[in-house]
């Protein structure tokens, strides 16, 4: 509606303009923006941490693996044959593994080298102890990857003599 100036009417609420401002949409771009950048930090890390237990997890299946093959062996020295690289199929007793290592690689017993492993390296040490009177060996092994390192302790008396 016109009024007789050529100027257009108001008619209330029909004057009254809808819609964001420029400044009213360069503020909620900012705010939504602090919002998303905290949340994507907080996933970040999370997602960071998440993949060191993965890796201690690894870390432990190896050196348990490694520490049961070893007290599995029998206590007493054994004469065999020397291995070849890092076969442990000729080991027959548990002071054959003393000073075994590997880096950037674990084998299966009989040397084989498993592929999705590469990144691992496994050492193992003994060292003669007295535990309550009972001459005992303590075995420790050590398994690293990335920077980060897990060591198992344990121990293995001539329990069949």
């Amino acid at each position: 509606m016109w009024n007789e100036r050529g100027r257009r009417r108001s008619r209330g609420l029909a004057n009254r303009s809808t819609g964001f401002t420029l400044p009213e949409m360069l503020m909620v771009i900012v705010v939504l923006g602090v919002g998303l950048a905290g949340v994507l930090i907080a996933f970040s890390t999370v997602g960071r941490g998440s993949a060191d237990p993965v890796l201690q997890k690894q870390m432990l299946s190896i050196a348990e693996e490694m520490m049961e093959e070893i007290q599995l062996r029998p206590y007493v020295s054994v004469a065999n044959a020397a291995p070849s690289g890092c076969a442990r199929n000729t080991f027959n007793d548990i002071q054959d593994y003393n000073g075994y290592q590997t880096t950037n690689k674990i084998c299966a017993i009989d040397g084989t080298a498993i592929p999705a492993l590469s990144s691992y390296s496994v050492a193992v040490g003994m060292q003669p102890t007295t535990v309550s009177g009972v001459s005992m060996m303590m075995i420790s092994v050590t398994v690293r990857q990335a920077g980060q390192s897990l060591t198992l302790f344990g121990y293995r008396s001539n329990y069949a003599s």
